[in-house]
């Protein structure tokens, strides 16, 4: 193990002791404990070398070519859990792997599972770790993906969709850099591109009193919010410094009951 934790200390590993734990408890044989460290060492995602990512305590798979969940993320399960009734219409939009549904599905009882991804390798991740949990995961391009049946009955939509700025790009990790799509981290020229088009019809898929939540950059809060508003949605943004995340949840005002002055108008 000293050998294999060395070689990763090399490379700028900041947790190389817990990694090559993983990696050594994964290969079976020396030849492929020197394989895997080796796309290690060379900047391949750990959780696509081991064919799983750890995620809110659920063991999520992972596949090359797709978004790995964050565990930052878990700020964004945290708020949509405090919103979901048992037995609740939830989307998970910009699926990626299914983590976000996934999680809420072990945590809340009896909802009703969608999710969604115009990646081809992120729609076949989903189904993997959603199948199992009775969701269902369509291909396409945001809301285009969706069974039709749904406009107007979704309680809690959930977006985790890029929100880096294209020119920032350059800047991040090679391993999230190199290894997995661009669509999932290049959010436009101010990183939020889809958070715009994600707000722009949310409300015709949510139902009365719904929510969305959207994980977003501290530099896009305000930008994102500003979406959500204009688009007819309640808007709020929930902060963790410790998980460093920030989320928008916009809400659609529920429908008013007629009073009795509305009745004899």
């Amino acid at each position: 193990m000293t050998a294999t934790v060395g070689r990763l200390r090399a490379v700028g590993c900041v947790f190389a002791e817990d990694e090559a734990r993983l990696l050594l408890s994964a290969a079976r044989t020396p030849d492929e404990l020197e394989a895997m460290t080796s796309r290690r060492v060379a900047g391949e995602p750990l959780e696509v070398i081991l064919g799983w990512a750890e995620f809110c305590g659920l063991r999520v798979a992972v596949e090359p070519g797709v978004f790995v969940p964050r565990q930052r993320t878990a700020y964004l399960v945290e708020q949509a859990v405090a919103l979901t009734r048992p037995g609740a219409v939830v989307v998970d939009l910009c699926c990626g792997t299914g983590a976000i549904g996934a999680t809420i599905a072990a945590r809340v009882p009896g909802v009703e599972l969608y999710a969604a991804d115009i990646e081809p390798a992120a729609v076949r991740c989903a189904r993997r770790n959603l199948e199992p949990l009775g969701g269902r995961t369509f291909a396409g391009d945001l809301y285009d993906a969706l069974p039709g049946e749904l406009r107007g009955r979704v309680d809690v939509l959930l977006v985790n969709a890029p929100y880096v700025p294209t020119d920032d790009i350059a800047m991040m990790p090679p391993e999230a850099r190199d290894h997995e799509p661009l669509v999932a981290l290049d959010g436009g020229p101010d990183g939020v591109g889809v958070h715009r088009r994600v707000a722009e019809d949310a409300s015709r898929w949510l139902a009365p009193g719904g929510h969305l939540l959207i994980e977003t950059g501290e530099q896009q809060a305000t930008l994102t919010a500003a979406a959500v508003s204009a688009h007819g949605l309640r808007p709020r943004v929930a902060t963790s410094e410790e998980l460093y995340c920030t989320v928008v949840i916009g809400t659609l005002p529920a429908l008013v009951a007629p009073g009795p002055d509305d009745a004899r108008a």
